[in-house]
């Protein structure tokens, strides 16, 4: 389909749970230092990885088979009410992937939705009982064009 506006056709929206994938992980990571396009990963690093788990204010967030369906729920629903087309959506047990449609607006609503929707769903199916957030502060947004 051809899109003849600068409109985005969708937004690929990636966001992480807390505390599972930090700096100096053996899988490597992006810092400040590590954070242009197509540039390498920070390398491991076990003290830098370990000094990070050492700060996290709780366990690393994972989500289980209950808590992945009401993510889900979540955000399909959040999709549904704004009238956003979803084409893809994929909650694994330590992140979120979602292919959304959302016209001219920012990614970043998008994003906020999503988290805010999915931890209050979360709680209402009684699958987070935490004050703080399950989500990492920051999220992805990838934008396609054509």
């Amino acid at each position: 389909m051809w899109n003849d506006t600068d409109i985005p056709l969708a937004y690929l929206i990636t966001f992480r749970c807390y505390g599972t994938w930090l700096h100096g992980d053996e899988r490597g990571s992006i810092d400040c230092f590590h954070n242009q396009y197509k540039s390498a990963y920070a390398l491991p690093n076990r003290n830098r990885h370990e000094h990070n788990a050492s700060k996290l204010k709780g366990e690393p967030v994972i989500l289980d088979a209950a808590r992945r369906a009401s993510v889900e729920n979540a955000i399909r629903e959040t999709c549904l009410i704004r009238c956003w087309p979803l084409p893809a959506l994929s909650v694994r047990t330590n992140h979120v992937h979602a292919v959304v449609s959302i016209g001219d607006k920012k990614p970043e609503l998008a994003l906020n939705a999503f988290k805010a929707n999915a931890t209050r769903q979360l709680r209402l199916d009684g699958c987070w009982c935490r004050e703080e957030s399950p989500w990492v502060g920051q999220g992805k947004q990838t934008l396609f064009m054509e």
